[in-house]
């Protein structure tokens, strides 16, 4: 199980459909991915380590450094992201 690094930023109504599909896919679809690592990333506090990585819209996932989706999200592409997080 790899930790999932995710920008966000305060007030983004994507980030919070994100999130929003977070929950609703650990609580009712996959509970095993509750342990799953997610580092989230304020890009506007951590603006330096953001700028470390190359993506332009939030929110945005990485895996294993690794872009695996940027910009608003569906429920499929949540999956996806953490499908490469439960990958081995």
């Amino acid at each position: 199980m790899k930790e999932i690094l995710m920008f966000v930023q305060e007030g983004c109504p994507h980030c919070k459909r994100a999130l929003k599909w977070h929950e609703v896919l650990t609580e009712k679809f996959h509970p095993e991915w509750k342990d799953v690592p997610i580092r989230m990333v304020d890009e506007n506090v951590e603006k330096e380590y953001a700028d470390s990585f190359d993506y332009y819209y939030v929110p945005t996932y990485f895996v294993d450094g690794v872009k695996i989706h940027e910009g608003p999200v569906t429920q499929q592409d949540v999956e996806k992201v953490f499908a490469a997080a439960m990958a081995e």
